[in-house]
Formats: structure tokens, sequence, C-alpha cells
């Protein structure tokens, strides 16, 4: 059965769907201890969720692209789920060099990212610093420079998804008491990077396709569409009737737009 919860309800109360068995492991990487897993086989696909969330908010994607024969590979970021942090600064250069720890750990060359918010941002900086190391990026959800935010405006919506947060840090962490501190601390991040210019952007050489949502309550759509026109080759999907949190309100149009990615 297709699953619509536009307002999150569903997701507040039950999160997204359970991830499947997989290989799980953890690896120490510049003071942080990183959780990961991998699930099925075939073509590598890296899912890097969003900030405040952890691997679980993937779980209807993991299943429908191992069902589609591919490899899927998780992580929580640090200081999210069952990742920990010690008292670095976060940045999207750190959190990228966590993923491409993790590549040399699962012995991949090159991998398609699909990355969600802060998990966008990181896997493009990726692909700007070590282009050898992404096969692809799917961008959906995040801003490269401050002019593509919106002004905040709580929902409702936005208030469901951080409740789910904040439950499944508590279930998941080492320090389930540290959430508002994590949360403090990737928000200075998100106010203050990225700084990408349009130069920065035009030199990207990895195949983007930058997604964005029809009703996206924290970046602006004209963002979204500067950026496919600028990244040289970028193409841009918009999906309709969904929001920031289109993979857990519209599983199936999520996972559709990911599998048309991966098959171009």
């Amino acid at each position: 059965m297709e699953i619509y919860d536009d307002d999150l309800i569903q997701f507040e109360a039950q999160g997204a769907q359970p991830l499947p068995p997989g290989k799980e492991g953890s690896l120490e990487h510049q003071g942080a201890l990183l959780w990961f897993a991998s699930y099925g086989s075939g073509p590598p696909v890296l899912l890097l969720h969003g900030g405040m969330g952890n691997s679980g908010n993937w779980g209807y994607q993991v299943s429908a692209l191992v069902g589609q024969g591919y490899r899927v590979l998780v992580t929580d970021t640090r200081g999210h789920g069952r990742s920990n942090r010690d008292g670095k600064p976060y940045s999207y250069e750190l959190l990228a060099s966590d993923v491409l720890a993790l590549l040399d750990a699962w012995g991949l060359e090159s991998v398609a990212i699909v990355g969600w918010s802060d998990g966008a941002c990181t896997a493009l900086v990726l692909a700007a610093t070590h282009p050898e190391r992404v096969a692809k990026v799917l961008y959906f959800g995040c801003n490269m420079d401050a002019s593509g935010t919106k002004e905040f405006v709580y929902t409702e919506t936005i208030g469901r998804c951080l409740s789910r947060h904040q439950k499944d840090y508590r279930t998941l962490s080492s320090t389930p008491d540290q959430f508002d501190a994590v949360f403090e601390a990737v928000g200075l991040m998100q106010r203050t990077q990225p700084n990408y210019s349009a130069a920065d952007l035009a030199a990207i050489r990895v195949p983007v396709v930058v997604v964005h949502s029809e009703h996206d309550e924290f970046i602006k759509l004209d963002h979204a569409q500067y950026l496919a026109a600028t990244i040289p080759g970028a193409r841009f999907v918009l999906l309709p009737g969904v929001s920031h949190f289109a993979p857990v309100q519209r599983p199936a149009l999520f996972s559709e737009a990911i599998l048309r990615f991966l098959k171009e």
C-alpha cells in the first residue's frame, strides 16, 4: 500500500519503515565512532540523512533499493543516531572526510550518493573535493550559500519531525541527554555554512541531479534552480505535493526519483 504521510503524523508516532537485517559496524575517525551498515548486493549507493536524523529515516528507500538489486550503504552522521562525537565544531568538510574514511573502509573507489538536507551538502562538498570518489550525486533539500534559505517559520509538521528525531536520539545515542547540545552545534554549522560561490559550483565535474520539493520549508526554489543551472550538466527535478520531508511523506515518490537517478 502506498504511503501518504504529508503531515508526518505516522512518522512522529512510528518512524520510517524499520531497516532490514544488514551488516553493521563502526569506524573511529577524527574523534568520532561512526556507525554504518550495508544491505543487499549489487551496485553500491550511499544514503546520507539530514541534520538531527539518523539512517533509520531511510528505511523505506533502503528496502526499495535493495529490492531493485542495489547494495545500500548508510551511516549515522557523527553525533547523530548510533554515532558519537568529540568537541570538534561541525563543518561539512569534516562530515565529508568522515564519508571518505568510510569509503576507504568499505573498499570502494567511488559510489553514487543520495543526500538529504545536510547529507546533500556533505555529498556535494565531497564531490567538489574528491571527485574521483563520487560517481554521481542526488542533491535534495539543501543550500550551498546563505542566500538559499527561507526565513524560518515553525509548522506542526516541522515539530512532528523534531519530535521523532528526539525520540530516536534518546533510544539510539550513547549520550541520550545531549540532543540539545548537538542541535545547537549542528545549527551553528547550518547558519554559517556552506559558502560556495558560483565559481566553486561551476568547477564541480561530478554528475548531479538537484531535487527540490514543491513545499520545502527551508530552501528556496530559485536557489535549487540556480544550483542546477550553475553546476555543469546538472539536472533539476521538482517533486510535487511534498516538502522537505519527502522521503517519509511519500516514500514511493522519492524512491522512484532515486531509481531514475541511479539508472541514468
